[in-house]
């Protein structure tokens, strides 16, 4: 009863941003992200009758805590799932992600999780099922189940039974590039669920972020089918700053952007200006992903490399879905 399942994290070209229901995870709005080869969890889940208790290990070192806590809640979900209450499980992890720093670590764990849990216990699921069990681990990590462009699906039924990721284009359909820029592998302030908490809550700009969600996904789907590049960057950088807007106008008002933050936004919009299409988006956190095209790699590296404050930069292709060893 032993499985080992490989997934990947993703960016969010069209942000998820703020719940409907906390507990179930239903978003608020549809979101649109691009599968990363770059960055990625492999874990392996092993049931056994004679462990009283789960055991998870990260990196090699035994975790505890809300960690575990939130590893086990979720093996106990997958073992309702299963009818198989009462069997606990030795989790390994290895996580090839910064945590908490922005790159959305939980997406490409849970989705690991979740695929070697499932083998592991021998349940016969389609990915459009798995996809939902995994979305009560981490909501983004529900479009790391596929590859290329997936968008996530809120769906309107309370049990969130239609609130899954879909494809939207294959991990082939396109070589855009995506270079992470590492700024910061501090812990942020303000967690995601936290700040997504206090911005529906609370932000004046809220509203208006939502409203908008339908256009850019239609305009960006568009986009992606026809490889329109600077029609895909031009939607997915707007979509990225009206969302963080939504933070300046909660209260009180945050933001995940330090100082170089802003030098590589305004680095990359001077790349535009001289020729070369590039496209920023940030996540829940100070680093940058910058979009660009593969005949323009080494003059992105080179220019983003050399922004004071930045310690790497990390080169992603589209990536595929879940694996499984």
């Amino acid at each position: 009863m032993k499985a080992t399942a490989k997934a990947h994290t993703n960016i969010a070209l069209i942000k998820y941003w703020g719940k409907r229901d906390e507990s179930l995870i239903l978003p608020m709005n549809n979101s649109l992200s691009l599968t990363l080869d770059g960055f990625y969890t492999e874990t392996t889940v092993a049931f056994n009758h004679d462990l009283t208790e789960d055991i998870f290990y990260l990196d090699h070192e035994q975790i505890s805590g809300e960690q575990f806590t939130k590893v086990s809640t979720f093996l106990d979900l997958i073992r309702s799932y299963a009818n198989r209450p009462g069997l606990f499980a030795e989790v390994r992890s290895i996580n090839a992600v910064p945590t908490a720093a922005g790159f959305a670590s939980s997406a490409s764990g849970f989705a690991a999780l979740a695929a070697a849990a499932t083998r592991a216990l021998d349940l016969s699921i389609d990915d459009r099922t798995l996809s939902r069990l995994t979305r009560r681990g981490s909501g983004s990590a529900c479009r790391s189940i596929y590859g290329g462009f997936v968008e996530w699906e809120k769906g309107s039924k309370d049990d969130g039974s239609d609130s899954f990721a879909v494809p939207v284009a294959p991990q082939k359909h396109w070589d855009v590039r995506v270079a992470a820029v590492v700024l910061s592998s501090d812990k942020k302030k303000v967690s995601s669920r936290v700040g997504m908490k206090r911005t529906v809550e609370t932000s004046l700009f809220y509203t208006s972020w939502v409203d908008n969600i339908p256009t850019d996904l239609k305009n960006i789907k568009s986009a992606i089918q026809d490889r329109d590049f600077e029609r895909m960057g031009e939607i997915a950088e707007a979509n990225c700053q009206k969302m963080h807007a939504t933070t300046l106008g909660a209260t009180p008002p945050f933001t995940y952007w330090h100082d170089t933050t802003l030098t590589v936004m305004q680095t990359v919009q001077a790349l535009r200006t001289n020729g070369i299409p590039a496209y920023f988006t940030i996540d829940a956190g100070p680093n940058v992903k910058v979009l660009y095209q593969p005949e323009n790699e080494e003059v992105i590296q080179e220019t983003l490399r050399k922004i004071p404050g930045v310690t790497n930069v990390i080169v992603s292709r589209s990536g595929q879905g879940v694996t499984y060893q």
